[in-house]
């Protein structure tokens, strides 16, 4: 017998993983009308309304406004606490915004409401609102019959409370804040299941995935997002049909599937995949000539850069599609499917040895070198005005590229310079996307408007994403924490699951390198300089070899720990 008193409707809902935080305002970036005590809002703890006709309260008379800070972008809505002020319901213009002027302005209402006007009742707690922001701005209408009494306001942040079992130290503070910043764009996207945008899109994506899942598995324990995730784009598309009714994003589901089985080792969540990689590999080859050039039908899409550009499409989707019969060759075997990897393997060799078009496209170029694609000019155009022609998104893919041949110093400068430069600028998580021509006399998203600058927010934008439509934390953008906690921590695994592992950290000039990665074991930690390293590896994972910064290598062996001492 169940003697649970918790009514059976609800015992057998539908379990939130998320949590809930409120956060107070962090600071009043504007105020304008007659708005007394308005300070009263910023550090706040007060979260419920109570009876008492005295208490202090902002007052906001008609005409009014108020915009607010809370420190950073959040996931979530918004929870507005009202004093007893007599029966009557007072009004308000609500405006969601991730930068100041988004929040000023006229924000796009697509995938979330980010402007409404509300009813606020007396001893009230109003909540409101589902999406990605950082500012509010309130606004009393000027026709209000009577001032709007606030007790608070707070941002209602929703996300997964999940410990960050990865971490990434160095003495460049600016590396950790964009490794940090990384992090956090990924963990705000994931929600129900691993979003795009948590302003926008607020869907399900699978090439935006790929990055994201490769930035949970250098910072989180948690399987169950990105699992979901993978699975619910499978039953969700009809047989025969492409996932996210795009060629190119099937390709992505099974790389997705590679990277996760050889890093978590969840062998029985792999047989699962089985009937599914089957089809999506069949379906894959068949747009595979007996010349090896790729044939993949709308949608064909690489990334918005390459949108217009058949040529760069073309060489960015060949090198995909290699990358991906890579993957899936392995899966087969893992899967004993000796027919599927046959499958994988000969139209893998076929598209390397087909021609494919010269383009100074770097996302294509990045996607021919990690497909192994034998494109000698593909080096040079990464190399070539490095910081231009990149996305948030296939910018992660130059920087593995560039990394993989030899230049991971190079990819540093551009982490620094490029997702810098969104720090610069006022960024708590990383943009949909971002060109440093943007920058240039344009005032930060976190700034009042600035009479005679552009807009960084509201000016610029591509594509579906122009203006304030333009998400600012995007999922894929987080790539850069990935990056840095496998190229300069060292440690890859060289079987499924970190069964065995590689530990060879790249100081590249850094003073000072710490960090850890999770694993099925538990963490594999690193730390110290370029003379004087150590680590420490949990039970059950095999050192097989570890690489000294100089670059001489020492025989491993199973156990906790050891160290690396170089004498000068």
């Amino acid at each position: 017998m169940n003697h649970s008193a918790l009514p059976s409707v609800i015992a057998d809902g539908i379990r939130d993983p998320r949590v809930r935080r409120y956060i107070p305002p962090q600071r009043i970036v504007f105020a304008g009308g007659d708005v007394r005590e308005a300070e009263r809002l910023v550090g706040s703890r007060e979260i419920q309304s109570y009876a008492y006709s005295g208490m202090p309260v902002c007052r906001m008379a008609p005409g009014a406004e108020i915009l607010l800070d809370f420190g950073c972008e959040l996931p979530g809505g918004i929870r507005i606490v009202t004093s007893p002020n007599g029966t009557f319901l007072s009004k308000v213009k609500l405006t969601f915004g991730e930068s100041v002027s988004e929040a000023l302005g006229t924000p796009n209402n697509d995938h979330a409401v980010h402007q409404t006007e509300l009813l606020l009742p007396p001893t009230g707690m109003t909540e409101y609102g589902n999406t990605g922001f950082r500012f509010i701005c309130l606004e009393v209408p000027k026709d209000a019959e009577r001032p709007l009494e606030l007790i608070s306001v707070f941002a209602v942040a929703l996300f997964r409370d999940l410990e960050y079992a990865g971490w990434f130290h160095c003495n460049d503070e600016r590396l950790n804040r964009i490794w940090q910043t990384g992090a956090y764009t990924v963990h705000a996207n994931m929600q129900d299941y691993l979003y795009d945008g948590i302003k926008r899109d607020r869907m399900i994506w699978l090439g935006d995935a790929y990055p994201e899942t490769r930035t949970i598995l250098a910072v989180f324990n948690d399987t169950e997002c990105v699992e979901n995730t993978l699975d619910f784009s499978i039953h969700h598309t009809p047989p025969g049909a492409w996932l996210n009714e795009t060629s190119s994003y099937a390709a992505w589901w099974v790389i997705c599937q590679f990277e996760w089985f050889w890093r978590r080792g969840r062998f029985a969540y792999l047989q699962r995949q089985r009937a599914a990689l089957r089809d999506i590999l069949r379906q894959l080859a068949a747009c595979v000539d007996e010349n090896g050039v790729e044939h993949l039908p709308e949608t064909r899409f690489l990334d918005w850069p390459s949108r217009n550009d058949p040529a760069a499409t073309h060489a960015g989707l060949q090198g995909l599609l290699a990358w991906c019969f890579e993957c899936g060759q392995a899966l087969a075997a893992f899967l004993q499917e000796e027919t599927l990897a046959e499958l994988c393997a000969s139209a893998r060799e076929r598209l390397r040895l087909a021609p494919v078009p010269q383009t100074e496209n770097k996302s294509a170029a990045a996607m021919l070198l990690l497909g192994n694609i034998p494109a000698q000019w593909a080096r040079h155009v990464l190399q070539t005005n490095p910081e231009r022609g990149i996305s948030t998104f296939y910018g992660y893919f130059v920087l593995e590229a560039r990394a993989r041949h030899g230049d991971l110093e190079g990819a540093l400068q551009l982490i620094r310079h490029y997702w810098g430069s969104m720090l610069d600028y006022g960024a708590t998580t990383f943009w949909e996307d971002f060109d440093l021509d943007w920058i240039q006399n344009s005032f930060g998203i976190d700034e009042l408007p600035h009479v005679g600058q552009h807009d960084l927010h509201a000016d610029f934008g591509k594509y579906c994403y122009r203006g304030l439509r333009h998400s600012l934390c995007h999922g894929w953008a987080g790539g850069p924490a990935a990056f840095l906690s496998e190229h300069l921590l060292g440690i890859r695994p060289l079987a499924p699951g970190f069964r065995r592992i590689e530990i060879a950290p790249q100081f590249c000039g850094l003073e000072e390198l710490s960090g850890s990665v999770p694993t099925p074991y538990g963490p594999v930690r690193i730390e110290g300089t370029p003379d004087d390293w150590r680590w420490e590896v949990p039970d059950g994972i095999e050192v097989a070899a570890v690489s000294g910064s100089a670059g001489r290598r020492f025989p491993g062996t199973p156990g906790k720990n050891g160290s690396v001492s170089r004498q000068v």
